[in-house]
């Protein structure tokens, strides 16, 4: 891939992104395992019962970590 001459900003967001077609499967599971490393999830061990829905929403901040995206 060559580099690419703009004269503005204009002319540079009209142009289309190059990629390459042969790798574009490799780039997601790349990109998926990098934010995998970035966030991991976190679960709380156990069952927890709530007694209304606001002590349910204030949950994940008593944990710490949302287990849910």
């Amino acid at each position: 891939m060559g580099v690419e001459k703009f004269r503005s900003g204009e002319a540079m967001n009209a142009a289309p992104v190059v990629t390459s077609r042969d790798q574009g499967f490799e780039r997601f599971i790349r990109h998926c395992a990098r934010y995998r490393r970035i966030t991991p999830l976190v679960f709380p061990r156990g069952v927890f019962k709530f007694r209304s829905v606001a002590e349910a929403q204030e949950a994940p901040e008593r944990v710490g970590k949302s287990a849910v995206p």
